[in-house]
């Protein structure tokens, strides 16, 4: 009786090993694991072309270009650089550093772009910086980590957008001049000369003398041609009465 619990107890006391030996079964930090073999890691800039055994070393070869892998692996295949892979192309990103074999590679944003997703050494994203709207000036201009910052101009000043700060509107008065038009959020007060009005008004009088004048001067000729004709009338009806006078004394005589 005692053997047979003496045996049950060591069976199940070689299972509970086995079974926490194998939960406890791991590989080195600087290892990679293959079924129950712990291979050495290939080391940066390489990949593992075979693995170990119990009686074979692992093999590494170097990456191939356009390739890299930047620390110690267990993998056979080496990771794709960033310009090879296309990733470039229309994201506002330029190369900043290459690729290597050792090191993928690093990127920053173009001039007037900004980094949205930044990484250990550059930037995985970037977008265009915001253009200012009229009525908006420039309150902190646009970097390479940050957008450009807009804010609203206050009544009485104005920005185009691509102003630094707001500008007061001209003051017409203050120079001597009229306002034509006002000034808003977006564009600057209109002004003209002071005498301007004033011309136009003198012209428009003088064109209407000129007129009254020219009107008068013709006038003056129309009658002027009226009394000469009556007179040539008169004239002509006395040269006829005088001639029918001669006739009749000639007649009687």
């Amino acid at each position: 009786m005692m053997s047979a619990q003496k045996a049950a107890a060591a069976s199940l006391l070689i299972l509970m090993m086995t079974v926490i030996g194998g939960q406890t079964f791991t590989c080195h930090r600087s290892e990679y694991q293959i079924d129950k073999n712990c291979c050495p890691m290939c080391p940066p800039g390489s990949r593992v072309k075979t693995d170990c055994t119990r009686t074979i070393n692992r093999t590494c070869v170097p990456c191939t270009e356009g390739t890299f892998m930047n620390q110690p692996t267990g993998r056979r295949q080496c990771l794709t650089c960033t310009s090879d892979a296309g990733v470039l192309t229309g994201s506002g990103l330029k190369i900043k550093t290459s690729c290597t074999r050792t090191s993928d590679t690093v990127c920053e944003p173009l001039e007037g772009f900004y980094c949205m997703d930044p990484t250990e050494d550059g930037c995985a994203a970037a977008q265009k910086h915001t253009s200012c709207l009229p009525g908006q000036y420039i309150r902190q201009n646009g970097t390479a980590s940050e957008d450009t910052d807009c804010s609203d101009c206050t009544a009485g000043t104005f920005s185009d957008g691509t102003f630094t700060s707001c500008q007061q509107h001209t003051q017409c008065e203050s120079l001597n001049l009229l306002l034509e038009k006002p000034g808003t959020v977006s564009m600057d007060a209109e002004c003209g000369e002071q005498g301007s009005n004033m011309t136009g008004l003198v012209i428009a009088v003088v064109g209407v003398v000129g007129g009254v004048g020219a009107a008068g001067v013709l006038l003056f000729i129309l009658r002027k041609k009226v009394r000469k004709k009556k007179k040539e009338r008169c004239k002509n009806g006395r040269d006829m009465e005088e001639g029918g006078s001669q006739i009749q004394d000639t007649t009687r005589q």
